[in-house]
């Protein structure tokens, strides 16, 4: 709205001239959605403590859970997801379909996450909308933003599947590129929701991942960096880098609150927003592989999980003493913050790694 209205005065103040420049957006899209979660997280805090919106805990995880975490405030991803499209519609240039489709995906799954939290704290029990249910919505959520995409974007290089590390390997997934898109967008979301198991655990990486990300839609959308680093050009998604902005400064700010000893939890509603917005913007600029290495830690703790139950399934033996893994190194006696901190340490690498990718080609 504001970029809108700034540009439009470029004539009579050159001055606004500034706000074209997309870099200094999405500087201004980190600090607007960054003072956004800041000013609103305390009150909504308050608010959720009040109403007793809290999550229950997990009863067959850590005891310690039970006793430290119980009563916190949960959906917190509402505070997130509000400096997201706040700082998005400030700065972006809203007549950029990807631009909106970003938004689709970050507002549906958030309320289908919404929903999910509610039914956790109405029936009491850490189940909440069973899994068909949740699976459904988001199968139906990331095909229509597939559809919007195929659509009425303009892009020519969307059904095709670009891999690191190699200049020329190129697979055009034709008919394929659907339920290949929707296994990124529905996997990202739940992936993110499983790291989601211990304070500040997901926040970190899910904003290493935004960042890392910022960077690839600003140079897949320039044609000099794009042609300097052999990537594929695609017109406008340069777009996106706001959007990505937005998400790194409100995980900055939600991380103040969500950091050990968490004051608020950020819930299915955070977490399936954050997953399948990423998942998006790495469809969008054809980087799905990258954001399986640069997002590898959410890869490694649904593979935990997958693991666990086929073996118990096949064996009725467990590989890990509880799954998601991080809650295997609870079991082990490692302290919540030594598991956070090496896990945050794992994802700054993994991110260094899938950057890497951009000029190892």
């Amino acid at each position: 709205m504001l970029f809108h209205l700034f540009t439009s005065l470029v004539d009579q103040f050159s001055f606004f001239n500034v706000f074209k420049y997309l870099t200094f957006r999405t500087g201004l899209s980190v600090m607007t959605s960054l003072i956004i979660v800041f000013l609103i997280g305390a009150p909504l805090i308050k608010i959720f403590s009040e109403k007793m919106i809290t999550g229950p805990i997990r009863q067959d995880g850590p005891i310690d859970h039970i006793v430290k975490k119980s009563g916190t405030p949960t959906m917190g991803g509402v505070i997130i997801i509000i400096g997201i499209i706040s700082s998005t519609l400030l700065w972006a240039d809203l007549t950029n379909i990807y631009v909106w489709t970003l938004i689709f995906i970050s507002l549906s799954l958030g309320a289908l996450g919404l929903i999910d939290d509610m039914l956790k704290i109405k029936l009491k029990n850490s189940s909440g909308l069973k899994s068909k249910y949740k699976f459904t919505g988001q199968l139906i959520i990331g095909a229509m933003a597939l559809f919007i995409l195929i659509k009425y974007s303009n892009h020519e290089y969307l059904l095709n599947l670009y891999f690191p590390f190699f200049k020329n390997l190129v697979l055009h997934l034709g008919l394929f590129f659907i339920p290949f898109g929707l296994f990124v967008i529905i996997g990202a979301s739940n992936a993110v929701n499983l790291t989601d198991g211990l304070d500040g655990l997901a926040t970190v990486p899910v904003m290493l991942v935004a960042l890392s990300f910022t960077l690839i839609s600003y140079v897949v959308g320039n044609t000099i960096f794009s042609d300097y680093l052999q990537i594929q050009y695609i017109p406008d998604v340069g777009e996106l880098s706001i959007f990505c902005g937005s998400i790194v400064g409100s995980c900055l700010g939600f991380l103040w609150y969500n950091a050990p000893p968490a004051k608020i939890f950020m819930g299915d509603t955070g977490s399936l927003s954050l997953g399948g917005s990423l998942a998006a913007i790495a469809i969008i600029v054809k980087h799905e592989i990258v954001l399986a290495i640069i997002g590898g830690l959410f890869v490694l703790e649904t593979v935990s999980v997958i693991i666990q139950v086929i073996s118990f399934k096949l064996t009725g033996k467990r590989i890990f003493k509880m799954a998601p893994i991080h809650h295997h190194f609870e079991k082990k006696g490692w302290a919540e913050s030594t598991i956070v901190i090496r896990f945050w340490i794992i994802a700054i690498i993994l991110a260094l790694v899938g950057l890497a990718t951009l000029k190892l080609r």
